[in-house]
């Protein structure tokens, strides 16, 4: 069986796939979920962020949720021990440390602050060094820039103590002692960082897909080989400059996908302008390359949310405002998955994506 999470722009959706038969139910209806990720020693245990109501969790796999770690939702004052912002942007489990038999648990919000729990987020230390970065008073997210926020968080699939943060948008930062100090970014970093991944396969390997390219051609996609230290460009055969969702074959570190506009405007604001965006795929040192088998029109299209899952080596998911497509063939070619989708879900922007066996 597989699992999956759509966070999209009002409630989540869960999604069970069982050979041909799919079954989909909503939850956190009207909770504008953000970001959404499982525990994987805990695989029942869900954590999800929303836009206003804090950080929600689940130990039933989706089907019933608890708000976690965030004031004004307890009748208890949290004397300090809990998450200080109702917007939650990002979350992220450690998939090599854990405590109290719980995956370590980070938490990103708007305002840019960073949250830990070693105890399945019952309590939460706010990690402040994040904030006190000399390059703080310049990070600004566009649409808000008045604010900022943390996009991505990516716990190093190896090493434990290293954490890599993505700010949006001004800043790749990482720590190498679990948190408790932080690197600011580095020359010729990315700046804008949409999604932050790491390989089982391939240590110290960052994989960054950016918005960068908006104001330097050829800076859209970037690779770190050494934990995010230094930096390169790998964008040859990109013809759209605005990178949004990545993911990486679990099976070969060297397949990557990327979703990708011509600007943030046509990928994102669906009431706005017509959305258009598109799908390419890189293999080994090729040139990228847009796929479009089994995926529907790029005009209209919001910009798709990507993701692999670890049990199912050569799988990609995307979730776009066109629905939920699956590709067996390493992102070569796609098809719809049959769930239940509301027309609704049409004139919606989706979130996040997490997919499990």
């Amino acid at each position: 069986m597989t699992k999956l999470y759509l966070a999209m722009e009002k409630d989540l959706l869960v999604v069970d796939v069982q050979g041909e038969r799919i079954t989909t139910k909503q939850t956190l209806q009207g909770m504008q979920p953000i970001c959404v990720t499982f525990d994987p020693f805990r695989r029942e245990r869900v954590y999800c962020g929303t836009f206003g109501r804090g950080l929600w969790r689940s130990d039933d796999g989706g089907e019933t949720w608890e708000p976690c770690g965030s004031p004004g939702l307890y009748t208890e004052p949290l004397m300090g021990r809990g998450i200080n912002q109702a917007i939650v942007t990002a979350v992220a489990v450690s998939p090599v440390q854990q405590a109290n038999g719980y995956g370590v648990v980070f938490v990103g919000t708007e305002p840019t602050a960073l949250y830990r729990s070693d105890d399945g987020g019952d309590n939460w230390t706010e990690l402040e060094n994040v904030r006190l970065l000399p390059s703080a008073a310049t990070w600004s997210f566009p649409p808000r820039p008045h604010t900022s926020h943390i996009r991505w968080i990516t716990p190093d699939i190896k090493e434990g103590e290293k954490i890599y943060v993505s700010i949006e948008a001004g800043a790749f930062i990482r720590s190498l002692d679990g948190g408790q100090t932080w690197e600011d970014r580095k020359f010729r970093g990315p700046l804008d960082t949409h999604t932050l991944l790491t390989h089982p396969m391939a240590p110290g390997r960052l994989y960054a897909a950016a918005g960068d390219g908006l104001f330097e051609v050829g800076r859209e996609y970037l690779e770190s080989k050494d934990a995010g230290q230094t930096w390169e460009s790998k964008a040859e055969g990109l013809k759209h400059h605005y990178l949004y969702g990545m993911a990486v074959d679990p099976g070969n570190p060297d397949v990557i996908i990327v979703s990708a506009s011509v600007h943030a405007m046509e990928a994102h604001h669906l009431h706005q302008v017509t959305p258009e965006s598109t799908i390419y795929r890189k293999e080994g040192n090729q040139p990228w390359q847009e796929v479009r088998e089994g995926l529907p029109p790029t005009e209209g299209m919001v910009i798709p949310i990507l993701a692999a899952n670890q049990d199912e080596p050569g799988v990609f998911y995307a979730l776009t405002n066109q629905g939920l497509y699956r590709s067996a063939d390493t992102g070569l070619t796609w098809r719809r998955l049959d769930i239940d989708w509301k027309e609704e879900y049409e004139r919606q922007h989706p979130h996040a994506l997490a997919v499990r066996g």
